[in-house]
């Protein structure tokens, strides 16, 4: 079938999208989100977006999203990272050991000490940001693809972490960095008000500020019409989103317990939401701070420019071999932080934690509009890449889909984004 529109009506329509600067493979992205969402809704009978279950999926995308937004840069750079899933259960495994043996026998610190879990976290950093430099010294330096050194990686690490813990599982964790995997760390139904109204304030602050600078710089700007929508949009989705975590009630029995615990009786007929994730709080602080480095800083720019042309960049004067390194290592440290949130999310730290996050991480990345040939890509993309990874898994294991089908479906619909995002740049006319 050909398309047989008017070309001053095709023409038109994408003049309206470049007028309010909206990306059509974004749009096109959440279109597909909303009805998956709307398919698996219908599929269980409406549970799949229940409070419960969006508050299940937000803590459920945290650690694989926060890799995500690592893997775009090392993606944008063209080379690629298979060693997530397994740099992440080193830095478990490394954290585990400090929390459970090492700072109670060697410093006797005892369960619950306020200096553990500070301690085990900046260690499980450290680990995770050496490994990564480390692959990208042997990338940038020694001209090893990345393929390789990170597939090596893969095989590596996670073996690393079985001997550092004997093959055992490690628990109980500290209680502090419990407050990092889910319903044992909310900020409760007060505080996510508070933090979405300034959430929601600062993106209409920032909105604010970008037309500021545009007409300042005598650019051209959306009309006030989409600007106010795009605003009121924004303050709807922020809103709407801590509302349903809000409405997402504890249990009576864990109250009671909570006023127990406080020496106080729980009065008849009181209920409360369990409220924002102290994970999912996390993860916008790095979605906002990665977003900041890749738009508005030198080393942002660096990344972007390397990865669309590196010869360019190089005769530019860009140390890219130093950028390698730099890039791999912010790489390492995000598998660290995202280690912290999947082992607090499990309650113990396992052999097996991270598997498959490689294809998961990547997928994300991907799907969410990162190019394999390097240049382009998106924080905000890779997020919601992330999110309809997670949401695709969760429905299909809701309706009673068994585990080696999710894994094919998941694989094809990788495929599948690739070649949209092909089909896409040719429209363009993009060089693939």
């Amino acid at each position: 079938m050909t398309d047989t529109a008017p070309p001053q009506e095709k023409s038109g329509k994408r003049g309206l999208l470049v007028t309010l600067e909206i990306d059509s493979r974004l749009l096109g992205m959440i279109g597909a989100f909303v009805l998956l969402c709307l398919a698996f809704n219908f599929a269980t009978d409406g549970r799949f977006l229940t409070p419960r279950n969006i508050f299940n999926l937000s803590i459920q995308t945290v650690s694989v999203a926060i890799m995500a937004t690592g893997m775009v840069f090392v993606i944008v750079m063209r080379h690629i990272d298979l060693s997530v899933g397994a740099l992440l259960a080193f830095c478990s495994a490394t954290m585990g050991v400090m929390q459970v043996w090492v700072l109670p026998q060697t410093l006797g610190l005892g369960i619950g000490h306020p200096l553990i879990a500070p301690i085990t976290i900046v260690v499980g950093l450290i680990a995770g940001t050496l490994v990564g430099a480390a692959n990208g010294w042997l990338i940038g330096y020694q001209r090893i693809p990345a393929f390789i050194v990170t597939l090596g990686g893969l095989l590596i690490w996670r073996n690393f972490g079985w001997y550092e813990s004997s093959g055992q599982t490690l628990g109980p964790l500290d209680s502090t960095i419990l407050n990092f995997g889910g319903i044992d760390g909310t900020l409760g139904e007060t505080l996510s008000w508070v933090v979405g109204v300034l959430a929601a304030a600062s993106a209409v602050w920032a909105l604010w500020r970008a037309r500021a600078n545009k007409v300042h710089h005598g650019f051209p700007v959306k009309p006030m019409w989409a600007e106010v929508a795009l605003a009121g949009l924004t303050i709807a989705s922020v809103m709407g989103f801590v509302w349903l975590l809000n409405s997402y009630q504890m249990p009576v029995a864990r109250m009671k317990r909570m006023f127990e615990a406080r020496g106080e009786v729980m009065p008849e007929g009181f209920t409360a939401g369990y409220g924002l994730p102290i994970s999912v709080l996390l993860l916008i602080v790095v979605v906002v701070a990665m977003t900041v480095v890749a738009r508005r800083t030198r080393f942002g720019r660096y990344i972007f420019a390397a990865g669309g042309n590196p010869d360019a960049a190089e005769l530019s004067g860009i140390n890219t071999r130093m950028l390698t390194v730099k890039v791999f290592a912010l790489m390492g440290f995000l598998c660290a932080l995202s280690a912290v949130v999947a082992q607090a999310r499990q309650t113990y730290h396992t052999n097996d934690i991270g598997t498959l996050d490689e294809l998961r991480v990547i997928a994300a990345a991907v799907i969410g509009g990162t190019a394999l040939a390097g240049g382009i890509g998106t924080i905000y993309g890779a997020i919601l890449g992330a999110i309809i990874m997670q949401s695709l898994q969760s429905g299909m294991a809701m309706v009673g889909v068994d585990a080696p089908f999710q894994n094919i479906v998941v694989g094809l619909v990788l495929v599948l984004a690739v070649w949209i995002d092909i089909q896409y740049r040719k429209r363009l006319g993009e060089k693939i």
